[in-house]
């Protein structure tokens, strides 16, 4: 069986994606593979998926950035509200405002403060075009008056390299895919964006506590083409939601800074459509394009 990413190794859907690979062949007693197929912000591997077979054996890590890619790019070859039929939802996980260790700003305050006396100096890195991490740094952009130059790239992985290199100076990425530089004092974190401090980071603040008002998450979840049989998608979800009761599991996505987000398959659906609506308003308002 195999789960396709559509990012590059390291990022939060390849982590995802790996987990519940482990967790479900042990379960399901049959190995399954991650191939990751990066580019154009996820929407290569999704495509993929889309035109796969139909039998349950080819199977898509979805992430907030197939609804947001359903804005951001009006030319798709495919409708993934349409074209995929939700499995599980897996985890919920909120996005962290950090820079590298050597930045000269430790707090929100003082990097917004650095960013407007020197403007045009401020690189944002993120994991592509139209990434819950690239929204989030447009919405904090609008909220602060800031300017930052946005610099996409294939995943999550190559955007942190760069961060940590100095290259890039700040990045909301997803707390699962580098929390550890973050522990290991690689990366400082700034604020976690959601709207309530995190178990993993609690010491680091909310962006909201600076910025009122200023919330995101993100979450991933498995698909599978349209037209797989509807016993098969149970199936799966009933897997994947035996998988998420385990202690082991859990105890891996709450050290990743994650949280069990089990359900039905109509509870993912529905998550998907809204999550759909609500980033559909700030692709528009943002004025975000595609690379």
């Amino acid at each position: 069986m195999r789960i396709i990413a559509g990012f590059a190794p390291g990022g939060v859907i390849d982590i995802a994606a790996r987990l519940m690979g482990q967790f479900l062949s042990e379960r399901m007693g049959q190995p399954f593979v991650i191939e990751n197929r990066p580019g154009a912000a996820g929407n290569i591997g999704t495509e993929a998926v889309v035109r796969g077979p139909a039998d349950g054996y080819t199977l898509l890590m979805a992430g907030t950035v197939n609804t947001i890619n359903a804005t951001l790019y009006e030319n798709l070859n495919f409708n993934f509200i349409r074209d995929i039929a939700p499995v599980a939802s897996v985890i919920r996980f909120a996005n962290v405002m950090e820079v590298s260790s050597t930045f000269q700003a430790k707090t929100v305050p003082e990097f917004t403060a650095y960013a407007k006396a020197n403007p045009g100096k401020v690189n944002m890195a993120s994991g592509g075009n139209g990434t819950a991490q690239h929204l989030s740094g447009e919405l904090f952009k609008m909220m602060t008056g800031i300017n930052m130059l946005h610099v996409p790239y294939r995943g999550a992985a190559p955007a942190l390299t760069d961060l940590l290199a100095g290259q890039v100076q700040v990045m909301f990425d997803a707390m699962p895919s580098s929390i550890e530089q973050i522990r290991s004092g690689k990366l400082r974190a700034l604020a976690v964006t959601t709207a309530m401090r995190q178990e993993a980071l609690p010491d680091v603040p909310t962006v909201s506590e600076f910025v009122p008002g200023y919330e995101t998450s993100a979450w991933s979840g498995i698909c599978a083409p349209k037209n797989t049989p509807a016993e098969i998608i149970e199936k799966l979800n009933q897997a994947v939601n035996a998988s998420l009761s385990d202690p082991k599991l859990r105890e891996r996505i709450s050290g990743l800074g994650g949280t069990v987000l089990a359900g039905s398959t109509t509870d993912f659906g529905k998550l998907i459509a809204e999550d759909t609506e609500k980033w559909a308003r700030a692709v528009k308002f943002s004025g975000a394009k595609p690379d």
